[in-house]
C-alpha cells in the first residue's frame, strides 16, 4: 500500500490550494483513505512537480502577495 505522503507541514497555498508540506489539495487530503491503490500512485508520481512549481521563487512572491491581499 502506498504511504501517505503527509509530513505534518498541513497549511494549503491560498494561490495554488495545494499543501505547502505534501502538494496535495485539501480534497486529496479528505480523499486519501478511500482511494483505490492506482489512484494513490498517480497522485503520489505528480506531487513533486507541484512542489517544485509552488516552491519556485515566482511561485513563493505570489503566495506571499496572495496571503497578504486576504489577510
Amino acid at each position: 500500500m502506498t504511504a501517505s505522503p503527509c509530513n505534518k507541514v498541513c497549511v494549503l497555498d491560498p494561490l495554488t490550494g495545494w499543501c505547502i508540506g505534501c502538494g496535495r489539495t485539501g480534497d486529496e487530503i479528505g480523499a486519501w483513505p478511500e482511494m483505490a491503490e492506482d489512484a494513490r500512485r498517480a497522485l503520489v508520481a505528480v506531487l513533486p512537480e507541484r512542489l517544485a512549481r509552488m516552491t519556485s521563487r515566482a511561485g513563493r512572491r505570489e503566495a506571499r502577495r496572495a496571503r497578504a491581499a486576504s489577510g
